[in-house]
C-alpha cells in the first residue's frame, strides 16, 4: 500500500510540473489545435530520445496528460458519422460560379471564390472533404438533400426558400443594385419600370422585376447565368441588369469601363442577407455548420477570408 501511495503522489507530482510548464508558454494561443499539436508531438519523440531511464509513474502521468489533450481536440469536432448527409464524410456543396467574388470559375476551370473558400472551411473543421457543384442557380435550393447536401452561392434568405431548406447564420449582409451600361438614362425606379431588365432565374433581382413588370412580363429578361445577362447588357439586348451590388461591382470592373453599378438605395431596394441552405430538419448538421462559423467568426479566420476574397478581389 505503501509504494501505491508513493506512486500517486509521483504522478501527481509529475501532473503539476506539467501543468507549471504549460502555463509558462503563452506563444501560439490563438492557434488552430492542429497546429499546436505539432509541437508536443516533436517535444515527445525529444524526450524519447533523450530519456532511458523513465519512473513508472511518470510515464503513466504522461500518457494520461496526452489522452486528456486529444479527447479535447477530438470534442471540438462534432461527430457527424450517423448524419443522413455527411455521413459518409463526404459533404457535396452546390454553387453557381457566375457570382464574382463569391463564386467564379478560376484559370483551371475549377469553381472558387469566397463561398467556396468558406465551405471548406467549414467542411475542414468539421472533418468533411468538402466537394463542389456547380450548377444553375434555379436549381440549387430543389437539388438539396438529393442531389446536393448544402448550397453556398451568395443565397439570400428568404420565407420562400425556408419553406424548403434551413439557413445557418447569415455571413454576409447585402443589397441590390443596378449594372447599366456607362452613360444610360436609368436612374430611378420609374425608368426601371420601362426598360428591358436582364436577371438571373431564381434570385431576388427577378423578383424585384417581376414585382416592376408584373410577373411574365416581356420587359423581363430571365437567364441562367449571370456572364450571360451581364454579355446581353453589354450588347445592347437589354437595359439594365438588378443584381447584388458586390457582384454588379466585379462585372463592372471587368467590362473595361462599359458599364456602371447604381446603388439599391436610388431604387429603395432592401438590405439581404446570405447564408448557407441546408437540408431541412437535419438540426445536426445545421448546428455543426453554425458551430464552424462562429469558430471562424472568434478566431479572426473569417475575416480574412472576407479582406482575401472580397475587399481585395480583382476582375480575372
Amino acid at each position: 500500500m505503501k509504494n501505491m501511495k508513493k506512486i500517486v503522489a509521483l504522478a501527481m507530482a509529475a501532473a503539476m510540473t506539467a501543468t507549471l510548464a504549460a502555463c509558462g508558454s503563452s506563444s501560439g494561443s490563438s492557434s488552430s489545435s492542429a497546429s499546436s499539436s505539432a509541437p508536443a508531438a516533436e517535444s515527445t519523440a525529444a524526450a524519447e530520445t533523450t530519456q532511458t531511464n523513465v519512473d513508472p509513474a511518470v510515464e503513466a502521468s504522461t500518457d494520461a496528460t496526452a489522452t486528456t489533450e486529444s479527447t479535447a481536440a477530438d470534442a471540438q469536432t462534432p461527430d457527424l458519422s450517423s448524419d443522413k448527409y455527411v455521413g459518409d464524410g463526404v459533404w457535396t456543396v452546390g454553387t453557381n460560379a457566375t457570382f464574382p467574388p463569391f463564386e467564379y470559375i478560376d484559370d483551371n476551370g475549377q469553381p472558387t471564390g469566397f463561398d467556396v473558400a468558406l465551405v471548406q472551411e467549414i467542411g475542414k473543421r468539421l472533418g468533411l472533404k468538402v466537394e463542389v457543384q456547380d450548377m444553375e442557380f434555379d436549381a440549387l435550393v430543389a437539388s438539396i438533400g438529393s442531389k446536393i447536401d448544402a448550397a453556398a452561392a451568395g443565397m439570400t434568405v428568404t420565407d420562400e426558400r425556408k419553406k424548403t431548406v434551413d439557413f445557418s447564420e447569415a455571413y454576409y449582409d447585402a443589397t441590390q443594385a443596378v449594372l447599366v451600361k456607362k452613360g444610360s438614362s436609368i436612374k430611378t425606379q420609374d425608368d426601371l419600370k420601362n426598360a428591358k431588365v436582364g436577371v438571373q432565374l431564381g434570385t431576388t433581382g427577378a423578383g424585384i422585376a417581376d414585382d416592376l413588370h408584373g410577373e411574365g412580363s416581356d420587359k423581363t429578361i430571365t437567364y441562367n447565368s449571370y456572364n450571360d445577362v451581364v454579355q446581353d447588357l453589354i450588347n445592347g439586348k437589354t437595359d439594365a441588369v438588378i443584381m447584388d451590388q458586390v457582384p454588379a461591382e466585379a462585372y463592372q470592373s471587368q467590362s473595361g469601363d462599359q458599364l456602371e453599378v447604381l446603388p439599391g438605395t436610388q431604387f429603395n431596394f432592401d438590405t439581404e442577407e446570405y447564408a448557407i441552405a441546408l437540408p431541412k430538419g437535419d438540426t445536426e448538421l445545421l448546428d455543426a455548420v453554425n458551430g464552424a462559423i462562429d469558430a471562424m467568426k472568434a478566431d479572426g479566420t473569417f475575416d480574412s477570408l472576407v479582406d482575401k476574397w472580397i475587399n481585395n478581389y480583382s476582375a480575372e
